[in-house]
């Protein structure tokens, strides 16, 4: 009976620890595989391995060229106007008119002009008749002077030998200062009716050029752009003379005004030959020669912006003034260069400054040189080696087309046509970020 007891309980205490260890062991391999999960997790969440997108270096030509918007104008437009206000009577051309120097291209309602001239031709008559008179009156003063001079010297040694009264000595004397002072207001007379001839004269001028500006003639040969009255309408020339037509000469050779950035007039040569294109003309291009930088700034919101001056043909008239045009005005060129995506340039890998800086150290660049270099002249990129690994290398650049910059030098490490710079980079993580 007692063994019968003491082998039940060594039996059931054998079931219990087997039965122990077989959760143990499950429950051991649960944690395993948990802090499998939890590593893989963290690596995930830490980042793995970047994935590089490269661009292999090659040569080419590269074009730096400067972008301008501009507005198409005729080298000579004149506005021709009126200098006297009036009724226009007729008009002798319309848009787009071939006219000549002295053609009649207008004419304002003249009887009010010539009623004018009228007027003051016969003023002038009238001032010269005033003139005539005060002449005649002149030449009869000037006789009376001289009888009462010939009086006065008769009688004065007269009076000595008592044949002629002291009084009639005196009177005659009177008669004499009055002749003088006669002929001085005639003469005086007389001045002041020529003076009035010539005032009158102008007058005449004034009224007979009046009616001349009547008519409007063409200063120029050219082409009427723009016509702004019609017949029957009163022009006002009290304040300003208005303008009756626009005249373009010889649209056949025009000039293009472009709005040249500040920041790119400086690389802008006289005699450079530029390229543009209209939007009435896709598929054709235009060619021009910069003819002219006018140092007349103009500033919008900020952005200061200088006219180049462009003359090219335009035989066909297919470019009428006031196009806009988009010009392109190449500043520099080189062949057979060593080619830098632009983005290459950009790039700066997603790496602690610890260790950029170590990478810097390692392949003998200077970062305190590498911070004061200028963008435009200095860049480090980042190759890449066939083990996946990166390497920085300082380059100096030269021109840009904006999309690829030439390689113009080595300045630390080694890098050529054929070699692979990264422009930009991805790592698998839960963000998908890309750099």
């Amino acid at each position: 009976m007692p063994e019968r007891v003491s082998d039940s309980f060594g039996d059931r205490t054998h079931r219990w620890v087997a039965g122990t260890s077989v959760r143990a062991r499950w429950t051991i391999a649960a944690g395993v595989l948990l802090a499998v999960a939890l590593f893989a997790a963290f690596r995930v969440h830490r980042g793995g391995h970047p994935q590089y997108f490269t661009s292999r270096l090659d040569r080419g030509a590269i074009h730096d060229v400067v972008e301008a918007t501009g507005t198409v104008n005729a080298v000579t437009t004149v506005q021709v106007g009126s200098q006297v206000s009036g009724q226009i009577a007729k008009l002798h051309a319309d848009f787009n008119s071939r006219v000549h120097r002295g053609d009649v291209i207008a004419l304002i309602d003249p009887a009010l002009f010539r009623a004018a001239l009228e007027q003051a031709t016969a003023d002038l008559a009238s001032a010269k008749a005033n003139l005539t008179a005060a002449e005649a009156n002149l030449a009869k003063a000037e006789a009376t002077l001289v009888q009462a001079r010939d009086d006065y010297d008769r009688n004065a040694p007269l009076v000595k030998r008592d044949y002629v009264t002291q009084q009639a000595l005196v009177a005659s004397k009177a008669s004499y200062d009055i002749a003088v002072a006669t002929v001085g207001e005639a003469r005086a007379a007389v001045a002041v009716a020529r003076a009035q001839v010539d005032l009158k004269a102008a007058a005449v001028t004034v009224a007979r050029t009046n009616l001349d500006y009547t008519v409007i003639r063409s200063p120029i040969d050219g082409i009427v752009v723009a016509r702004n009255v019609d017949v029957g309408q009163t022009v006002a020339a009290s304040l300003q003379a208005p303008t009756i037509f626009t005249i373009a000469q010889d649209l056949t050779k025009m000039q293009l005004y472009a709005k040249a950035d500040e920041s790119d007039v400086g690389r802008i040569r006289v005699g450079q030959g530029v390229t543009f294109k209209v939007d009435a003309f896709p598929q054709d291009v235009f060619h021009g020669v910069v003819s002219q930088i006018r140092m007349n700034a103009t500033t919008v919101q900020n952005v200061v912006t200088y006219d180049a001056i462009i003359d090219f043909a335009n035989p066909a008239l297919k470019l009428f003034p006031g196009m806009t045009a988009y010009v392109t005005i190449p500043v520099a060129s080189v062949q057979d260069a060593v080619k830098v995506p632009n983005s290459a340039l950009r790039y700066r890998p997603a790496l602690p400054a610890e260790a950029i800086r170590a990478l810097y150290e390692k392949y003998g660049i200077d970062e305190p040189a590498v911070r004061r270099a200028r963008p435009s002249e200095e860049a480090v990129v980042w190759k890449r080696h066939p083990d996946d690994t990166v390497e920085p290398v300082r380059i100096a650049l030269g021109i840009t087309d904006h999309a690829f910059t030439q390689l113009a030098g080595v300045l630390a490490g080694h890098l050529g046509p054929g070699d692979e710079v990264v422009t930009g980079s991805f790592i698998a993580a839960a963000s998908g970020a890309r750099r």
